[in-house]
């Protein structure tokens, strides 16, 4: 779509709810709320294409908090808000009063105070990530409400230990592109899959929130991994009834390959089981670090016994005319790159490898996009008059 196709398709969609909200579930959000976001983040990457600035913000503050190791989240949140004209600021707890038994509260407030976004991935424990996220919104709502914050930050979740938001919008927008619109995508089969990998611990927010999604927008979406690698059964009710409502289907298998078969999408991707990050959830709350250690070579081991799950050449063969889209959150291991045995062979990684950077390319504009919705009255409005202020990004 061009820049004026963008705008009318708002006139279309009815969205205010997502003003002045936070972002935590894409099942929380309606199917208007979800599209508003992949047009307007298609809106802002033309502006960007176009070397026309998308700056809604003189002055005020992104504030990042990562509780697990990241790249391309940390950049693309940090590239949206710098994009819009906010500055990072990345809270390090270590090297805050959090140490010193600071309440999450009291946190909230005292690095809002000129704060206009607050981006939070917190993925590693089951049952507190969400439960942070939520928390922490409640609390500069709280300091709003009582007249500390002259405004309240909107809260964007970076990925949680129930879904990861801005990575599936990302890659739901680049399968929509690939096949030429959301459209297209009613009736595709989706494979997405346990895949091995020779570390353990991966959240389970990915597949969870593939599932969540992907049963959105009509697809037939198969989950398959091996047995006892199973996802919440909170979600998985999502999805089935997502799939329900939606007019695709969803199944599960313990079967790759008879995932894989005539897939017109692939997403094969480790985590690691539910029971198991139950239990080191539990383990680290009581600060057993003897028993997380064993724990993390139990998981290895079992790991180890499903090898056998890697994306291989005659694997694709079987797709939809061998020709599948593959996908990936990223890193992938890759057998003979990163590791000795892993997800996917080098010749099918080598082969995407373009694809797959362009799938991760569209992540800072979706998240661009749920600010500037969340942030923005009428953005149809404020996106027709960056347009046409036409003012140059970078002087070339």
């Amino acid at each position: 779509m061009d820049f004026k196709n963008l705008l009318a398709r708002l006139d279309e969609l009815e969205f205010g709810d997502l003003y002045e909200d936070d972002f935590f579930l894409t099942w929380d959000k309606t199917q208007d709320e979800l599209h508003a976001v992949w047009t307007v983040a298609d809106a802002i990457r033309a502006l960007r294409e176009e070397n026309k600035s998308a700056k809604i913000f003189d002055s005020g503050l992104g504030i990042s908090i990562f509780r697990d190791n990241s790249t391309r989240t940390r950049f693309s949140y940090a590239s949206a808000c710098n994009l819009l004209g906010l500055e990072v600021q990345d809270l390090d707890e270590s090297k805050s009063q959090i140490a010193h038994g600071e309440t999450l509260l009291e946190t909230a407030n005292m690095v809002s105070f000129m704060a206009d976004v607050v981006g939070i991935r917190d993925d590693m424990y089951i049952g507190k990530g969400h439960a942070y996220q939520k928390e922490f919104s409640e609390s500069v709502q709280r300091g709003r409400d009582e007249g500390i914050l002259e405004q309240r930050p909107t809260v964007i979740s970076l990925q949680c230990d129930i879904d990861h938001p801005t990575q599936m919008m990302a890659d739901s927008l680049h399968f929509a592109h690939h096949f030429g619109g959301f459209e297209n995508l009613k009736g595709k089969k989706v494979a997405l899959t346990w895949a091995y990998s020779p570390s353990y611990g991966k959240p389970l927010s990915v597949p969870q929130g593939g599932i969540g999604l992907w049963t959105r927008l009509g697809m037939d979406v198969v989950l398959a991994y091996p047995e006892g690698y199973e996802v919440m059964d909170e979600v998985v009710e999502v999805a089935k009834k997502n799939a329900e409502e939606y007019g695709g289907s969803f199944s599960v298998t313990n079967d790759m390959a008879e995932a894989f078969k005539d897939a017109d999408i692939v997403y094969p991707k480790s985590w690691a089981p539910f029971a198991a990050m139950e239990e080191r959830t539990e383990l680290y709350g009581k600060g057993d670090f003897d028993g997380i250690d064993e724990l993390e070579q139990r998981l290895l081991e079992q790991n180890a016994k499903h090898k056998d799950w890697t994306v291989t050449e005659e694997l694709m063969k079987t797709t939809k005319d061998g020709k599948a889209l593959y996908g990936h959150p990223l890193p992938a291991d890759i057998t003979g790159v990163s590791c000795e045995e892993g997800e996917v062979d080098a010749s099918v990684f080598d082969r995407y490898r373009q694809d797959l950077y362009a799938e991760a390319s569209y992540k800072p504009y979706i998240i661009a996009a749920m600010i500037f919705l969340q942030k923005i009255k009428n953005p149809k409005a404020k996106l027709e008059e960056l347009w046409n202020r036409d003012q140059e990004r970078w002087s070339k």
